[in-house]
């Protein structure tokens, strides 16, 4: 593996055009730090005698017809996240974005902030974050969570003042998390759609870490990068919707390791270059 990536490495490096080193992370990046899965069963919402699907519940149309409930889980995640620390594979990628500087791009889907928090700072949250809201009645911008408003457990309700900064000052409906939810498509304003596949399309190479491609923009993202050019590293533990797409191509790697253990590894083989 070492000896492939460090030819793969080596002439993306020196490339002039298309020469971005690109990595695309999901759920499984912040498995380490605790973070359960949204969409597995860690992430099944239970309020009062009530179990509900992320499928369900991470929609728009339920948040319409229950607002307080979703923001509660909201500030239950915050709670989670600002609880959890980043692993080592945030901070390999910090290090990673210190070599390289603006050859160097995030796309992730994940809203925790760990990645942040560890350091980096060319990020695309292709899904929103967790650190901001917007009007669910779609005016104004987006702004950040106010400081008040605290990270709750499992049984707070919303306060009164919580209540009122979570509604919209200019029409009066309820503020929501910047997120992007699964009745809902792709924008630039929130997703970074177009910002992403630019990023994409002049990248030398691609290192899918902790995602299976389970939504539409990632996989798009990875048909971008193939078609002009990039090479393709798929990181994961198990076979996803990426290996499908790149089992056969001449230009990709499949890595069936931990990510860290592989972040290491690229890390070392850049500093290498570089230097």
């Amino acid at each position: 593996m070492t000896q492939q990536l460090e030819s793969i490495i080596g002439e993306v490096y020196h490339k002039e055009r298309r020469n971005l080193f690109t990595f695309l992370t999901g759920a499984g990046i912040s498995s380490d730090s605790g973070i359960p899965t949204y969409r597995g069963i860690d992430g099944i919402w239970v309020k009062g005698t009530q179990f509900h699907k992320p499928e369900e519940f991470g929609t728009l149309r339920y948040f319409k017809e229950h607002p307080e409930e979703v923001l509660q889980y909201s500030l239950f995640r915050k709670k989670m996240f600002e609880s959890a620390t980043p692993n080592e594979s945030h901070f390999e990628l910090s290090e990673i974005e210190n070599i390289l500087q603006d050859r160097f791009h995030l796309i992730t889907q994940n809203i925790d902030n760990l990645h942040r928090r560890a350091g980096n700072q060319r990020i695309h949250e292709i899904h929103g974050n967790n650190r901001e809201i917007k009007c669910s009645n779609g005016c104004k911008e987006i702004i950040a969570l106010p400081e008040e408003i605290k990270g709750k457990n499992l049984e707070e309700d919303l306060t009164e003042n919580d209540i009122s900064l979570l509604t919209c000052k200019t029409c009066g409906h309820w503020m929501r998390p910047n997120i992007l939810w699964f009745d809902e498509y792709y924008d630039e304003k929130t997703n970074k759609r177009f910002g992403s596949l630019k990023v994409a399309k002049n990248s030398g190479i691609l290192f899918i870490v902790g995602t299976s491609g389970a939504t539409s923009l990632p996989i798009a993202i990875a048909e971008t990068a193939l078609k002009y050019g990039a090479f393709i590293v798929d990181i994961n533990t198990e076979d996803n919707n990426f290996t499908d797409l790149i089992r056969d191509k001449k230009n990709a790697v499949i890595i069936r390791e931990r990510s860290t253990d592989v972040l290491k590894t690229i890390k070392e083989i850049i500093k290498n270059i570089a230097h």
